[in-house]
């Protein structure tokens, strides 16, 4: 049927779209984004201490996350994630899973 038309099945075939090189997009730099840093494991421990908690009982994050990967943590790692609010800074502090 398709040559009766004049339609060749070259037509129909999809072109793969030509991957070109992107920039690479700092997250942690964008104006939304709060200041974030791995807590070494002494202030881990500090921390988890201070407010007699244990890893599992922290927020998680998980290390798919692209502020993670820019900070290049990996599971198991605090982070402390530190927001500016209307009434002061506010501290956060999540898990890599």
């Amino acid at each position: 049927m398709s040559a009766v038309l004049g339609i060749g099945w070259s037509c129909l075939k999809k072109k793969s779209p030509k991957i070109e090189k992107t920039t690479v997009l700092d997250v942690l730099a964008h104006s939304l984004v709060p200041e974030m840093a791995i807590l070494s494991e002494a202030e881990k421990n500090k921390v988890l201490k201070k407010y007699s908690i244990t890893e599992k009982q922290l927020p998680i994050m998980l290390h798919t996350d692209a502020a993670i990967k820019a900070l290049n943590a990996s599971a198991g790692d605090v982070i402390k994630i530190k927001r500016d609010g209307e009434t002061g800074p506010h501290l956060m502090y999540k898990l890599v899973v």
